[in-house]
């Protein structure tokens, strides 16, 4: 099957010339720039939740106040071994060093409705900008929706360790799902239930933002809120991830092997707005690489979001309409504030 090219790839700069001017199309409007409006002061440290915490209500306070306050916080001790990781790093690494022709081989297909495949962000975005990004999509679980035709064959370890990694990332998120079921006083699995249960599906995402010649005018992930339930995100220590928290853009401390956890928009809305949907964005480096490999936690297509039943009185009505993820999703890309506005699309309108 024949692909159209990828336009301009920036993996691999220097060939378009990139090294030594700013192309206007990746120059972030002045509220966007990350000179302009990152935080310079002391920055407040992102919750961090110790998942072999033997303490179920003290692990459950914790991860509340995250979720409610950050909608964002970092997991130590949670159960997958370092090397899983390394060796999971080291392939997509291998995989965005290849020849653009090889890469090209996985190219997302002209017109195709899955996010699945390479590609370069050549698209627009609501302010008419492009992102500082090639990316790597693919869905990890379940068996039923994995595409290998999307899987690098090159590096040839790049299965296997694709797959260890990712057998362990469903064990983490019932974890999470429970204390936060726990958190809203509901039984433990409520929300995942909520989200699908065992038909829920996970897409990885790799993230690989080239040295760029102006970090300072340009954003590799611009702001947004996730579509989806959940985001588990394995990071480097190249620094580039931010979160707005309080009118403000802080930086992300960097944790060797642990994993940072976003709320996204479908636990905000099962919640009714208690736990809160991350506005976050990336940053890009001069001199480094970054690179970042998120999975997305996602409710079924045809599954109906709403407020979690036993939540809502008349105290509490439902800030958020009951509607399938897909009509959800679509409502989000018709409107283009929509992206860093977190479930806005869906909220329950004042009569």
């Amino acid at each position: 099957m024949e692909v159209e090219k990828v336009l301009q790839p920036i993996s691999k700069s220097g060939e378009s010339g990139y090294d030594h001017f700013m192309p206007e199309d990746f120059i972030r409007p002045e509220d966007e720039q990350p000179e302009l409006t990152t935080f310079k002061g002391p920055t407040p440290d992102i919750p961090v939740i110790d998942l072999s915490e033997p303490d179920e209500e003290k692990l459950v306070r914790a991860l509340v106040s995250a979720s409610e306050e950050w909608g964002i916080f970092q997991v130590v001790n949670h159960g997958i071994p370092t090397d899983v990781i390394d060796k999971f790093m080291r392939v997509g690494r291998e995989f965005f060093e290849l020849p653009q022709e090889e890469k090209m081989a996985y190219a997302r297909p002209p017109g195709a409705t899955s996010l699945e495949g390479y590609e370069t962000r050549f698209e627009r975005d609501y302010v008419g900008k492009k992102a500082w990004a090639d990316l790597l999509f693919h869905n990890v679980w379940p068996p039923s929706i994995v595409n290998y035709s999307f899987w690098p064959k090159n590096p040839p370890s790049y299965r296997e360790a694709t797959e260890e990694y990712a057998k362990h990332i469903p064990i983490v998120a019932d974890k999470l799902f429970k204390i936060l079921s726990l958190g809203l006083g509901l039984e433990g699995n409520t929300i995942k239930e909520g989200l699908g249960g065992e038909k829920m599906e996970f897409l990885m995402k790799i993230n690989y933002y080239p040295p760029c010649p102006r970090p300072d005018l340009a954003l590799g992930v611009v702001p947004h809120t996730g579509y989806p339930a959940m985001t588990i995100l394995i990071p480097t220590d190249v620094p580039g991830l931010q979160v707005f928290k309080d009118d403000l853009w802080y930086d992300a401390k960097y944790i060797p092997y642990a994993l940072v956890v976003n709320i996204a928009d479908q636990i905000e809305i099962l919640s009714n707005g208690k736990y809160k949907s991350v506005l976050h964005r990336a940053k890009v480096n001069k001199e480094k690489v970054r690179m970042s490999w998120p999975i997305f936690c996602t409710p079924p297509a045809d599954m109906v979001i709403g407020p979690i039943p036993e939540l809502i009185n008349e105290e509490n009505p439902s800030r958020y309409k009951y509607i399938e993820y897909k009509d959800y999703v679509q409502l989000k890309l018709k409107n283009k504030s929509a992206a860093f506005e977190g479930p806005n699309v869906a909220k329950v309108t004042s009569k």
